[in-house]
C-alpha cells in the first residue's frame, strides 16, 4: 500500500512540474495587445462589435460608454435587448439618442428551437454592416485603443479569429479564491498556446472578447448552428478551429475587464447553467472530472499531511508546485500570490461547482437561464 501511494504521489508530483511549466513557459508565448502597434486608420476596416443584454441596468452604463469611446475610425455597435424587465431597454434607447454608432434591437419574443443569448446575438449580426465582427457581454469594459490593437494583431498574424485573455476584477476571499482556481483549471484544461497551431485540435472562444470575420461567421452558420448550446462562446471558437480556419489567443490584460460576478454565492449560481453543459450533460464525464480535480489539487495536500516517508516527500514536491503555480496564476490577476495557499480549498469549491451543476440540471430536467426554461432534452440535441 505503501508503495501504491508513494507512485500514485510521485505521479501527481511529476504531472504538476511539467504542466506547470509547459503553462507558464505557453503562456508567456502568447502575444500581448500592448505589445501590438495600433493600426493607422486607412488601414482599420469596418467593424460591428455585437452584445446581447438582458436585465443589465446596473451594469449596462458603464460598459456602454467604453464601447462608445473607441478610438477607432469605422465601427459601429449593435446591442440586442433581449426581453429585458428591468430599465435595460430605456438605457439602451437613452445611449442610442446620444451616439449616432449605437444601434438598439428590441427583441420581445424568443422563438422555439433557441436560447436566449444565441438568438439575440443572431439578431445582432443581422442588423450589423461590418467586416469584421466582434461578440462581447454586455458588462464588459474596453479600452479605448482595444480595437486598433486587436486589428493590428490579426493582421500581423493573418487570423480569421482572435479571442482576447483580459483580466477579471474580484472582491473579497471567497470569490478571489474561486476564480483563481478556475483561472489554473481553464488553462489546463484548454491550453490557450496550442490554439494557434493549425495542427492542433485545441480551440478557444470567450465571450468577452471574440474577434472574426463576417465570412468565416457566414461560412460556420452562424449562431444558428448555436441556437441551443448553452457554452456558445467556446463552441463558436470550435466551430471556426475545426472548419479550417485561423484562430488566435492573446493576452488583453488591462484592456479587456470585467466583474464576472459578486461573491462566492453568485458564481456558483451562474456557472450552474455552465459546467454540466461543458461535460456534455454527461454524469459519466462531470464525475471523472470531478475525482480528477481532487486527485490532482486535494491528495497531495492530505499526503503531505498523513503520508510517511518517500509517499510523504513527493506529497509535498506535488503541494509546492501546486501553490506555485495558484501564485503565479495570482499575480497574473492582480491579486495577492499568498492565495497560491489557497489552492485545496479552491479544489474543493470547484468540485462543488461541477456537482452542483450536475444536481440542478438533472432535478429540475433541464437549465434556467435568464428567467427561461429549457429542457435537457433539447439541450443534449443542440450540442455542438
Amino acid at each position: 500500500m505503501h508503495f501504491f501511494w508513494t507512485v500514485l504521489l510521485g505521479t501527481l508530483a511529476l504531472v504538476w512540474i511539467i504542466q506547470g511549466f509547459r503553462a507558464i513557459r505557453g503562456m508567456s508565448q502568447l502575444p500581448r495587445l500592448a505589445g501590438a502597434q495600433p493600426l493607422a486608420s486607412e488601414a482599420c476596416p469596418s467593424v460591428s462589435v455585437l452584445f446581447a443584454a438582458r436585465d443589465e441596468a446596473e451594469r449596462l452604463p458603464g460598459a456602454l460608454q467604453t464601447l462608445l469611446a473607441q478610438d477607432y475610425p469605422r465601427y459601429e455597435v449593435v446591442a440586442v435587448d433581449d426581453r429585458s424587465q428591468d430599465a435595460t431597454p430605456q438605457i439602451l434607447d437613452q445611449f442610442a439618442r446620444l451616439s449616432q454608432r449605437l444601434k438598439v434591437v428590441h427583441v420581445t419574443q424568443l422563438p422555439p428551437g433557441w436560447l436566449g443569448k444565441p438568438h439575440a446575438l443572431q439578431k445582432a449580426c443581422e442588423h450589423s454592416q461590418g467586416e469584421w465582427l466582434v461578440f462581447t457581454d454586455a458588462d464588459v469594459h474596453f479600452a479605448p485603443d482595444l480595437l486598433r490593437r486587436a486589428m493590428a494583431l490579426v493582421q500581423q498574424s493573418t487570423l480569421d479569429h482572435l479571442t482576447l485573455i483580459g483580466r477579471v476584477d474580484v472582491a473579497g476571499f471567497w470569490e478571489t479564491t474561486a476564480t483563481i482556481y478556475f483561472g489554473v483549471g481553464f488553462m489546463f484544461g484548454v491550453e490557450p498556446w496550442r490554439v494557434s497551431n493549425p495542427r492542433s485540435r485545441r480551440y478557444m472562444g470567450v465571450g468577452y472578447f471574440q474577434l472574426l470575420r463576417r465570412s468565416v461567421y457566414e461560412a460556420i452558420g452562424t449562431h444558428k448552428r448555436l441556437a441551443m448550446e448553452v457554452v456558445d462562446d467556446m463552441k463558436l471558437g470550435k466551430l471556426i478551429k475545426l472548419s479550417g480556419f485561423r484562430s488566435g489567443v492573446a493576452l488583453a490584460e488591462e484592456r479587456v475587464h470585467l466583474r464576472w460576478n459578486q461573491g462566492l454565492g453568485e458564481i456558483i449560481r451562474s456557472v450552474a447553467k455552465n459546467f454540466f453543459a461543458a461535460s456534455g450533460y454527461s454524469v459519466g464525464h462531470t464525475l471523472g472530472n470531478i475525482l480528477a480535480v481532487l486527485a490532482i489539487s486535494v491528495l497531495p495536500f492530505l499526503g503531505l499531511l498523513l503520508g510517511q516517508g518517500f509517499a510523504r516527500l513527493c506529497a509535498g514536491v506535488a503541494a509546492t508546485a501546486a501553490i506555485a503555480m495558484l501564485s503565479w496564476q495570482a499575480r497574473r490577476s492582480g491579486v495577492s500570490w499568498l492565495y497560491g495557499f489557497t489552492h485545496p480549498l479552491g479544489a474543493l469549491i470547484f468540485s462543488y461547482m461541477l456537482l452542483h451543476s450536475m444536481a440542478v440540471t438533472l432535478w429540475r430536467g433541464g437549465v434556467e437561464w435568464r428567467g427561461t426554461f429549457y429542457p435537457l432534452e433539447e439541450l443534449r440535441k443542440g450540442l455542438v
